[in-house]
């Protein structure tokens, strides 16, 4: 009865590891060619998971727009935890959502586009994931396209369709008193003369001819104040951006990513709807 009841409970832990590895395997869930087309989600200075939270749930679950499949947290060593989430049944075909949080969310435009590039280069390597879009809020647009502008072997890292700069002050934060406040790698990056911002510029011409790129922006927006979200005119060509000035001076910077009229724009722009 003893040796009975040893095989059965064996049987009974294979079962659940079979039963685990079919639920949550990122090759049962993302592989496969499921995947038709996947949105990088990259937050901004100071962000966290609530960041996007807000905008990837009403996509998901008041739009239906797609599913929140992957989620990228990475360490202040540029160590990646990935947690793979199941899709829906019915949507295996439609757009994935990818979630990136960054535990050093104070880093320089560099190592911020490095751990990027990391991520993304895993997510072609685990996932066979071919072709990315981008949308980043504030520091998280201008990362992306540091991001863009650096790393181009598509051998290793995913080709990158759109951008969505939501907010982004490509010609830095103007305001004095907001360095008052803020000392840090990202802080410095963030102020108008620096090489970071101007690198952008200097490197424009590396751009991929293929790439699209929206800017949203805010008139009620005082840290991407209008002047320096539409500085972006001087990094990408007319033909590849699509620019949006929101005249609504109560829309401020944090708000952006929460507002319905934010939320239509990236969709209609990655879906390619009027």
């Amino acid at each position: 009865m003893q040796k009975k009841h040893v095989i059965g409970t064996i049987l009974l832990f294979t079962l659940a590891i079979w039963i685990l590895n079919w639920l949550y395997a990122p090759d049962r869930t993302m592989s496969e060619g499921h995947v038709k087309s996947s949105t990088v989600f990259v937050h901004g200075y100071k962000g966290t998971q609530n960041s996007f939270k807000n905008m990837l749930q009403r996509f998901e679950h008041q739009y239906g727009w797609g599913q929140t499949s992957l989620v990228y947290r990475v360490s202040p060593a540029g160590n990646l935890d990935v947690n793979v989430y199941k899709r829906d049944s019915g949507k295996v075909n439609g757009p994935v959502f990818v979630q990136v949080i960054f535990e050093n969310n104070r880093a320089s435009f560099h190592d911020t586009s490095a751990w990027l590039a990391k991520l993304l280069a895993h997510m072609k390597e685990t996932f066979q994931i071919e072709t990315v879009n981008l949308v980043g809020h504030s520091m998280g647009g201008l990362v992306s396209m540091n991001y863009i502008e650096t790393y181009q072997d598509e051998e290793v890292y995913p080709t990158v369709d759109k951008l969505i700069a939501i907010g982004s002050p490509f010609a830095g934060i103007y305001s004095k008193g907001y360095f008052r406040i803020h000392h840090d790698p990202a802080a410095e990056n963030l102020k108008p003369d620096s090489y970071a911002l101007k690198k952008l510029r200097l490197n424009k011409d590396v751009i991929p001819e293929q790439l699209e790129v929206l800017s949203i922006g805010s008139t009620g927006d005082p840290i991407a104040v209008p002047e320096s979200v539409g500085f972006i005119k001087h990094i990408v060509s007319e033909d590849q951006l699509t620019y949006e000035m929101i005249q609504d001076d109560t829309l401020g910077h944090s708000a952006l990513h929460e507002d319905p009229r934010v939320d239509k724009m990236v969709y209609s722009f990655l879906n390619y709807v009027k």
